[in-house]
């Protein structure tokens, strides 16, 4: 999976507005912990499809 950085600089966390960064089939936001799933190199960045990180 590629995520382009230039998108990785400018896509922020829906729910809190911090930045994210890449994990396997994620990106996890840096504020609030939410993960989002990319489903076939596309970021999915809705809250309802987030899960929570403990």
């Amino acid at each position: 999976m590629r995520i382009d950085p230039d998108l990785l600089e400018i896509i922020v966390c829906p729910d809190c507005r911090a930045g994210l960064r890449v994990l396997d089939l994620e990106l996890q936001c840096t504020g609030c912990g939410l993960r989002y799933p990319i489903v076939e190199d596309i970021p999915v960045l809705l809250v309802d499809e987030a899960r929570r990180t403990d």
